[in-house]
């Protein structure tokens, strides 16, 4: 069983066994919102949302930090960080749309905010509906990034953004 979960024109779908939480500068947790709530981001309150599937602790920093610590060999992290809207028409936002799918390829061991001993990850910058985003994926053992890989699309094939 899976559950839609959406705030601020950002929706997900969230599989069995994993958490999520929706955040802004405005209002800190907007994991209880559901379709229609939320009203619209503005670029001074742009969107964080975390979805692990393991369970989040509280006070994590934007890319993670606080989680990627706590995240066992069989952990994923999927974070989806918006920019000003101002960013969208920018070069490093020139992509334009969410990956629909991410390969083991995409994952490096250097491509971490915070290196951790076998950990990898992946991070995309795109512009998707005049909005700027980063999509940073973490895997909790890069060793295992063919298995890990498919439960990160999960998440991330169903992300989409109005």
């Amino acid at each position: 069983m899976s559950d839609q979960l959406s705030a601020h024109g950002v929706s997900l779908v969230l599989p069995k066994g994993w958490d999520v939480e929706f955040m802004n500068e405005a209002a800190k947790d907007l994991s209880n919102a559901r379709p229609g709530e939320g009203g619209e981001v503005q670029p001074e309150n742009p969107l964080v949302v975390h979805a692990g599937n393991f369970r989040l602790p509280p006070g994590r920093g934007d890319f993670g930090s606080g989680a990627v610590e706590m995240m066992g060999g069989g952990g994923v992290l999927v974070c989806l960080l918006e920019y000003g809207r101002e960013s969208a028409e920018t070069e490093l936002f020139r992509r334009h749309s969410l990956p629909s799918e991410l390969t083991p390829e995409m994952f490096q061991l250097h491509t971490l905010q915070r290196t951790i001993r076998g950990q990898s990850g992946t991070q995309i910058f795109c512009s998707e509906a005049g909005r700027a985003f980063c999509l940073y994926v973490v895997l909790g053992n890069h060793k295992r990034r063919n298995t890990l890989v498919p439960v990160a699309n999960e998440v991330v094939a169903s992300i989409s953004v109005t």
